[in-house]
């Protein structure tokens, strides 16, 4: 089908441009809680919680950082490019810097009670999330981080599930086994605000004719994928990051309706009737030192 040629195609790139914010979100601007995950407090279910959201936004923000890349940089990476690609001894450096300055990561589950209840959080929390699957998350990122015993989030998208340079179901798999997180991050990274219900497909047939199918991008991109994710991990998948981290108040009432507790954007303001659906991150940039990722951070939440 044309469209997964295209989305094949998109693979090529899509390590280096996913999740690209406007230019402005990266101006603006971590020891773990390593109980088992059956020992974290339980949950309280979205609709056994009365949502304040006034409550939500008074409450002070826990620093959520982003990744993509964890390599080494190329001679062929653009001066943009390395904006999204942490070196390794970089990511090396940032986290012993959080493990040195008393920093606990903490998971979605607990940010969810914190935001909704106030329940109490670890002292420095901070939470560590990365996107697009790639396989240097799974090599390098987290055997860094268990280290120090950090635990973190890691939002997949699936058409790139078992692609080269990127992970395979079984990683995935012994990520979540691990007491990871795995959420959910589309089936090809298209652009929220862009999806509809009445989309149309168009198939090209052996003799070259051209048909079209209907689709609903939020089927497609949205409830399969996370359906598949549930399928590799065996466990309900609760959280969802935005591609690029482009959002639009339309689209949040339908990414709440499909059973997202919380959904990540990257720099922009919190929606204040939906701050649950539009909680904040910032990037860890490759330009950055161990000292402007640590000033970043404590600047920006």
């Amino acid at each position: 089908m044309l469209k997964q040629i295209l989305a094949l195609s998109l693979l090529g790139v899509v390590g280096i441009t996913s999740c690209q914010s406007k230019p402005s979100d990266k101006n603006t601007s971590a020891k773990t809680d390593s109980s088992a995950p059956a020992s974290t407090p339980a949950v309280a279910r979205l609709e056994n919680v009365k949502i304040d959201r006034a409550a939500i936004l008074a409450r002070k923000q826990v620093p959520i950082v982003c990744y993509h890349q964890i390599r080494d940089w190329k001679s062929t990476d653009s001066k943009g490019a390395k904006d999204y690609i942490v070196q390794i001894q970089a990511f090396k450096d940032h986290m012993k810097m959080l493990a040195d300055s008393g920093y606990h990561t903490i998971l979605p589950d607990q940010l969810y009670n914190y935001l909704t209840t106030g329940a109490p959080l670890p002292k420095k929390p901070i939470m560590l999330t990365f996107d697009d699957t790639d396989l240097d998350q799974f090599t390098i990122a987290a055997p860094e981080m268990k280290k120090y015993g950090f635990k973190g989030v890691f939002f997949v998208m699936t058409v790139s599930i078992g692609r080269p340079h990127y992970m395979t179901a079984e990683m995935v798999k012994k990520l979540s086994d691990d007491g990871q997180v795995i959420a959910s991050h589309t089936w090809d990274h298209h652009r929220v605000d862009k999806y509809s219900h009445t989309s149309s497909l168009k198939i090209i047939g052996k003799n070259g004719k051209i048909t079209e199918r209907p689709v609903d991008d939020w089927v497609t991109q949205i409830d399969k994928p996370t359906k598949k994710l549930e399928e590799i991990t065996g466990k309900k998948i609760e959280y969802f990051a935005y591609p690029f981290g482009i959002w639009k108040k339309p689209v949040l009432p339908e990414i709440q309706q499909r059973g997202f507790k919380i959904a990540f954007q990257l720099a922009d303001k919190r929606d204040p009737d939906y701050p649950l659906m539009t909680v904040r991150r910032i990037l860890d940039s490759g330009y950055w030192t161990t000292k402007t990722f640590a000033n970043s951070m404590r600047n920006s939440f």
